[in-house]
């Protein structure tokens, strides 16, 4: 019977590895993944009880803010005060930062941002959901944290990953050493490696593109979906496919080979995905597992974030495919 690693038993081998490791990072992703087995439990029975549909409010996006939004959102800072591992949190569904007040908060090393629920509209009708998240590492634990400390490079990422609720709930995650990814066996109640050491591959035929969107898309863009559409010799070379759901086209895109696009467009002209809590963690994890991010022009990972909810142009996937787009998006 081959041996089952869990979670919890991984980032622990992960620590010895490190010797100045020294234990707040290990307990700070076991406390996320407690927390990502209360949601997928909410999920997985939200049909059944009153916690679909929406508040009646938006959140700081303008995004009408359903209600395992909300669920979602206090079970992980709930999670992360209890752990004491975290100072501050940023969140989607906030618009300032929640400063933690546990009993060991002040003293916490570390930050945390996310996107509690992304895709949350797709709920109803089935479709996977996520969460990202990413954690910063503050350079003073002995003063209040302020907002200026969240704005940095994706480089200072100390740990990023993401969870799909799907027909089988994964957590993946990065700490600078690969990429890997849990499944949740829910036996036995635990996160168990199932892929580990991810790779994308370099090249593929998936490209992910809100094609509603052509006509207020820039050039480079519309000419790089021209280009997936073409025939080679009476044969497709690419297969659209976009679900709306970030997370779940991401995880497929790196898992099997593809591009994700989500353009600047006259409507959003600064981008319509956020870069401290999207756009950064899942840049580093494609980079750890051999994949590109850009934002057309520039790697998403040295973009210095000066608002909490910053959007930002993504283009994330097969090197190769990314670079075709940027070089569509430089003939523009």
């Amino acid at each position: 019977m081959a041996k089952i690693t869990t979670l919890a038993e991984f980032i622990t081998e992960q620590q010895v590895l490190k010797p100045e490791a020294t234990g707040n990072l290990t307990r700070l992703l076991y406390d996320i993944s407690i927390a990502a087995k209360i949601v997928n439990r909410e999920i997985n029975k939200a049909g059944l009880v009153d916690i679909l549909g929406e508040v009646g409010e938006d959140n700081v996006q303008g995004e009408s803010v359903k209600k395992l939004d909300i669920y979602a959102n206090d079970a992980f800072i709930s999670a992360l005060n209890s752990g004491g591992q975290c100072a501050a949190i940023a969140s989607e569904e906030n618009e300032e930062i929640i400063i933690l007040d546990g009993l060991e908060s002040k003293e916490a090393r570390y930050l945390v941002c996310m996107d509690p629920l992304d895709g949350s509209s797709n709920i109803d009708v089935n479709v996977s959901v996520g969460t990202i998240f990413n954690v910063l590492k503050r350079k003073e634990t002995n003063k209040e944290v302020t907002t200026d400390e969240f704005f940095v490079k994706g480089t200072k990422q100390v740990a990023a990953g993401y969870v799909i609720y799907g027909s089988s709930t994964m957590l993946v995650y990065t700490t600078g050493n690969g990429v890997n990814g849990f499944t949740l066996d829910p036996s036995i109640g635990e996160f168990c490696l199932s892929h580990p050491n991810i790779k994308t591959p370099l090249n593929g035929e998936i490209f992910s593109v809100n094609e509603a969107n052509e006509k207020i898309m820039p050039e480079g863009v519309r000419k790089y979906t021209e280009y997936c559409h073409q025939l080679n010799n009476g044969k497709r070379t690419h297969t659209a496919r976009f679900m709306g759901s970030l997370v779940a086209d991401f995880h497929r895109n790196m898992l099997k080979g593809g591009i994700y696009i989500y353009p600047n467009t006259d409507a959003a002209p600064k981008g319509r995905l956020r870069l401290l809590y999207e756009c950064a963690p899942l840049a580093w994890i494609i980079e750890e597992a051999g994949g590109k991010a850009s934002d057309g022009f520039q790697r998403i990972m040295d973009i210095e974030a000066n608002d909490l909810h910053q959007r930002v142009p993504f283009f994330i996937g097969s090197t190769e495919m990314v670079e075709k787009a940027e070089s569509f998006m430089q003939e523009d």
